[in-house]
């Protein structure tokens, strides 16, 4: 009797082996300039992430194509609350940041090559910040920030 293979034991089962997501996941909606494949893994790895990567980069992409050059990136209101915070870009980067570490290979992949043109963009629209501020580009761990908040601001 020929033995059943592994990959069909976890189709029906539904679980997921990390190479194809399952058919609900390509049914969700695309996720910004990524592809099919990598919006269905982005869905499937954590649901409702898709979501909220469209709106990182929607957010960031609207920095981004605001008029003038250089463009100065303007500090939240309120840094302390999280929908608050993602009024500055940098907040947004870091995010986009913290999503990319958790995407499957294949969704990782199609963001970084959407996140390295969106931050070529941002190099060189924005002015480095000439001189570094007294513990403003450590973070709470001591660890230097991010090239990104090392940008110039509104009212520096």
């Amino acid at each position: 009797m020929p033995r059943r293979r592994p990959g069909a034991l976890r189709a029906e089962r539904g679980t997921y082996d990390g190479r194809r997501p399952p058919a609900w996941a390509w049914e969700l909606p695309p996720v910004d300039r990524l592809s099919p494949d990598a919006t269905a893994a982005a869905h499937w790895a954590r649901p409702g992430r898709g979501a909220e990567i469209a709106d990182l980069l929607n957010r960031y992409r609207t920095f981004l194509s605001g008029p003038g050059s250089p463009l100065l990136l303007v500090p939240s209101e309120c840094p302390a609350c999280p929908g608050c915070a993602r009024d500055d870009v940098a907040v947004v980067r870091d995010d986009l940041g913290d999503l990319y570490r958790e995407l499957p290979p294949v969704a990782r992949t199609a963001l970084g090559r959407v996140l390295r043109g969106l931050d070529a963009q941002f190099r060189r629209r924005t002015l480095p910040h000439p001189v570094p501020s007294a513990g403003g580009w450590v973070d709470w761990s001591g660890r230097p920030r991010a090239w990104w908040h090392r940008r110039l601001y509104e009212g520096d």
